[in-house]
């Protein structure tokens, strides 16, 4: 493993092999940034295909891990990872080409003042494209449940496209918020909300995946519905 920067791009994988060259490409495009892939024993060969690019760039990254484990474990042991090996940037990005590659400067360059930078879809100027109706309606629903319920402001407060100063991932990890699937941004920004760490949204459009499936099953929004309720009665006490 070469360090090529301070700024390391945590992109975890379940099967998306369809996706995860033109992911890797797009974020190799903006300089200055390494990538770690955190795959979770893809039976589709993702991992194979990430090892294959990994080997002939020395920007690129892969930490394997035996079976899928959820997004939030993905997150937390790339982050210890990174960690280890001396980033001050962190960034979380999904692999299925929703989140703007291109936009990755305009983070890293928020996080020189900031210490939570999220790319959001909720605040002026950011959107979504081709997204069905279940799904705005799921997404909007998460983020006006978990504002009502933890009084907090951050418009997208699951966006899963966002980055954190060194020290404050370390003041994460440390913390007991535990979630598998996308409640863990919404555990994250409740964290950052609590501590008054210094947060900023900027836009972002964000597509909606034209190949493979979505991760997000019932299963993920009942963990989501009652964690968020568990951290909403937690803070009362």
């Amino acid at each position: 493993m070469v360090k090529t920067s301070n700024s390391l791009v945590v992109i975890p994988t379940y099967n998306e092999s369809l996706n995860i060259r033109r992911t890797i490409e797009e974020v190799l495009k903006v300089p200055n940034l390494d990538i770690l892939i955190v795959d979770d024993g893809s039976p589709d060969g993702t991992g194979k295909i990430a090892d294959e690019i990994s080997y002939k760039n020395d920007r690129v990254n892969v930490l394997h891990r035996s079976e899928k484990s959820g997004l939030g474990t993905a997150y937390k042991q790339g982050f210890t990872w990174g960690i280890d090996k001396g980033y001050e940037n962190l960034i979380e990005m999904d692999c299925d080409g929703s989140h703007p590659a291109d936009r990755l400067p305009e983070m890293i360059k928020l996080l020189e003042t900031n210490e939570l930078v999220i790319g959001s879809r909720y605040v002026p100027g950011g959107r979504t494209e081709n997204w069905p109706f279940s799904r705005r309606l799921l997404s909007r629903g998460a983020n006006i449940y978990a504002n009502l319920m933890l009084r907090g402001q951050v418009k997208d407060t699951t966006s899963g496209f966002r980055g954190l100063k060194r020290f404050r991932v370390m003041e994460f990890l440390d913390s007991k918020v535990e979630a598998k699937g996308f409640a863990f941004q919404i555990g994250m920004t409740n964290f950052a909300n609590q501590r008054k760490w210094k947060i900023k949204e900027f836009p972002i459009t964000f597509i909606e995946r034209i190949n493979g499936e979505s991760k997000i099953n019932n299963m993920i929004k009942i963990e989501a519905f009652f964690l968020i309720l568990k951290w909403a009665i937690t803070s009362l006490l």
